[in-house]
């Protein structure tokens, strides 16, 4: 259900270490499948589902505007076997390296800290900070969106 075209892999001796989307911001990182849900997870646990994810993935709406020449970097994850050598950075680098966007932003839970610190070290600045209705059952405080504008290298 992931649009592979947007996805950046690193591996590692044959494994996965860790993956990362960028996008435009409007063509999509997922594209769901409700007969490949309905397969796993059942007709009533499908359409719950279905319709959540659609709502966070599909239709996700960035409370700010998504300008031209803007990546939108998504699922920024590492595998636990390769945390803190260098995997997540390595993948962002290759995204700002190939990717034709001269700004990226992304969005992050204020409590995954080092998430926060790793981004920070990367370049990347807090620009929006929006507070969440249901914190303490969800221990996400805010939505923090952060931007990355890349250098540029005119002669």
């Amino acid at each position: 259900m992931f649009n592979l075209d947007v996805f950046y892999i690193a591996v590692i001796d044959g494994e996965i270490a860790g993956i990362a989307a960028c996008t435009d911001g409007k063509v999509s990182s997922v594209h769901l499948k409700s007969q490949e849900l309905k397969k796993h997870l059942g007709f009533f646990m499908r359409t719950i589902t279905y319709f959540i994810l659609k709502r966070e993935f599909e239709e996700k709406l960035y409370p700010f505007e998504i300008t031209k020449g803007m990546g939108m970097v998504e699922f920024i994850a590492t595998s636990i076997k390769y945390r803190g050598q260098g995997v997540a950075s390595a993948i962002m680098k290759h995204i700002f390296d190939f990717t034709p966007y001269d700004v990226y932003a992304l969005e992050v839970a204020d409590t995954n800290t080092n998430a926060v610190k790793l981004y920070k070290k990367l370049g990347y600045s807090e620009f929006l900070r929006i507070r969440q209705k249901h914190s303490k059952k969800s221990g996400v405080n805010y939505l923090v969106y952060m931007k990355y504008i890349k250098a540029r290298t005119d002669s």
